[in-house]
């Protein structure tokens, strides 16, 4: 029987060349719904946000869009006819090219180096392999092992930078207290912010912050739509929340927000028509519940409103449809 820590377990599980999830032929959109296969409603909100961006950078000569963890492309490829002769539109994703993409997206495994314009990230920092700890009985944090089958063990005790990102970012508890250690996901983060030379950075993801960590961590899988247990095979995604706090870039003006209070503020608004629209206008009615219904859903509390946005505004001002949210500063370096 093999042993390893959830890293390098959740590195073959889900992007490993052979029998890898994101290799699948089905895509995520096969066994989970993304804001993006909710409503075609998260596009536009998106695109809306790109526009401000362009605004805000003066319209450049050329600006990108950067859709990274794409999927299969629908977000990318839903907006990049936007801007015409001046959108750099790419999809970053390890697996292999969608059929059907619109020709004008490129699509790479990178980030690209020196863009100008929106980099965003629809839940891929859960899926950025991190290694996971447990405290034993005296309270120490130490590595989680794990096997192909999902059976686990403690392993030794966090060493080095693991150690230091749990010390900081992670507050001590009881026995038993899993630590979820993303520091893999803050230098992913850190290097995908670093290639922009001018533009918004913003990740979306299952998130908590320092005052709300998870006692027993999120690690879960899911396989066609429902929750399975985590068992790094390759049969299942494998996601843990984002500690979006620690993710944040020093040195940036940055917000943490909801999605709910994102959306809303680019004007995803779920708020039912009037009845009386019913009456004069019934295709119009029922037009307007549907978007609104999608709307809801978008920005529920409970569901995919409660979404951690965090936005990163790197070397240009604020949008201004988000200049108005509370809770912009400038993170120490």
């Amino acid at each position: 029987m093999t042993w390893m820590r959830w890293r390098p377990a959740m590195e073959r599980a889900l992007y490993g060349p052979q029998g890898g999830f994101y290799h699948r032929p089905e895509g995520p959109a096969g066994h989970f719904r993304t804001s993006v296969h909710a409503s075609p409603r998260y596009a536009a909100a998106v695109g809306r946000l790109l526009l401000e961006v362009d605004e805000a950078l003066g319209h450049p000569e050329e600006i990108a869009l950067i859709d990274v963890g794409a999927g299969r492309g629908e977000l990318v490829g839903a907006l990049c006819g936007l801007l015409p002769g001046r959108l750099r539109a790419y999809g970053v994703e390890l697996a292999a090219r969608p059929d059907g993409l619109p020709a004008q997206v490129r699509w790479t495994e990178r980030v690209p180096e020196g863009a100008v314009g929106l980099l965003f990230a629809n839940e891929w920092l859960d899926n950025v392999p991190l290694d996971i700890a447990e405290r034993d009985e005296d309270g120490v944090p130490r590595y989680v092992e794990v096997t192909v089958t999902g059976e686990e063990r403690l392993g030794p005790p966090l060493t080095g930078a693991d150690a230091a990102w749990a010390g900081r970012w992670w507050p001590a508890g009881e026995p038993g207290e899993r630590i979820e250690l993303g520091g893999t996901r803050d230098a992913a983060w850190a290097a995908a912010v670093g290639a922009l030379e001018r533009g918004l950075a913003v990740a979306v993801d299952y998130a908590h912050r320092k005052s709300d960590r998870p006692v027993f961590g999120t690690l879960a899988g899911f396989r066609n739509g429902r929750e399975v247990p985590p068992v790094p095979d390759g049969s299942c995604d494998l996601t843990a929340h984002v500690a979006l706090d620690s993710v944040a870039v020093p040195g940036v003006h940055s917000l943490w927000t909801t999605q709910r209070t994102a959306l809303r503020a680019l004007g995803v608004d779920g708020t039912r028509p009037p009845l009386a629209l019913a009456s004069s206008d019934p295709a119009g009615y029922v037009r307007a519940l549907a978007a609104a219904g999608e709307a809801a859903e978008l920005t529920a509390t409970a569901g995919l409103g409660g979404f951690g946005w965090l936005v990163q505004a790197v070397r240009m001002p604020v949008p201004r449809s988000l200049a108005g949210l509370a809770g912009w500063q400038t993170l120490g370096a």
